[in-house]
């Protein structure tokens, strides 16, 4: 398994590697072992984090309106779209008979498998850093959600833009990374036919992409 890309994609450096493999352990799997209690306690970190999340960037948002966002991001359906961008499945260890049924592209494995991950961060690292991995993995989710807009693909929308100009020359550069390896921030600068339209910051680089993407948007609609 190559364990290394996968702490590259969630930007955190495990200490215990056997504490990240468990987190990948379906009981299945008959070890005598699996992710089911690190599931437990990672739920608890993930609702806690968008909570404060919500709680400290709206204000003015009232209980109901926050339990609405928070529903938003925490759900099933959520957390197997992040998943499958972290293509979590490939570490997966199942029974044959879990394996042979499509186990490991089931919703709720995939799902429970995010909150067991977040979990074995917390235990390895400590509150900050799931935090830190939490916040990062849905900066996306989040401005989403927050804006009102639903999941929106910037990056998509502007490629479509200049496709129909007729130029496909866009390019997102990484110039600037700040921050310690479990709480990064990456700088990005987006260049069309060689110009510089846009930049964007973000805790992942393919959020900072996003950014300047919509930066970008919001200047072509100008």
């Amino acid at each position: 398994m190559d364990w290394a890309r996968l702490e590259n994609s969630i930007g955190y450096t495990f200490h215990d590697k056997a504490l990240l493999e468990k987190a990948f352990v379906h009981s299945s799997a008959d070890t005598g072992e699996s992710y089911e209690r690190l599931e437990f306690l990672g739920d608890a970190v993930l609702e806690l984090t968008v909570s404060e999340h919500l709680f400290f960037e709206k204000p003015e948002f009232t209980e109901g309106e926050m339990t609405k966002c928070r529903a938003a991001l925490v759900n099933e359906a959520a957390l197997v779209k992040l998943a499958r961008e972290l293509n979590l499945s490939e570490y997966l260890t199942l029974g044959r008979g879990e394996r042979n049924s499509g186990g490991a592209d089931k919703p709720s494995i995939l799902a429970d498998v995010v909150e067991a991950l977040i979990g074995a961060v917390y235990v390895d690292g400590g509150f900050d850093a799931a935090k830190g991995v939490v916040l990062r993995l849905m900066e996306n989710s989040f401005d989403a959600v927050l804006s009102g807009s639903g999941v929106s693909d910037y990056k998509t929308r502007l490629q479509e833009y200049y496709h129909k100009k007729g130029i496909s020359d866009i390019r997102y550069v990484v110039y600037k990374e700040e921050g310690p390896p479990h709480d990064k921030v990456f700088y990005v600068k987006l260049f069309v036919a060689g110009e510089e339209i846009s930049q964007g910051k973000g805790r992942s680089k393919k959020a900072a992409e996003q950014k300047a993407a919509r930066q970008a948007c919001l200047k072509a609609k100008g």
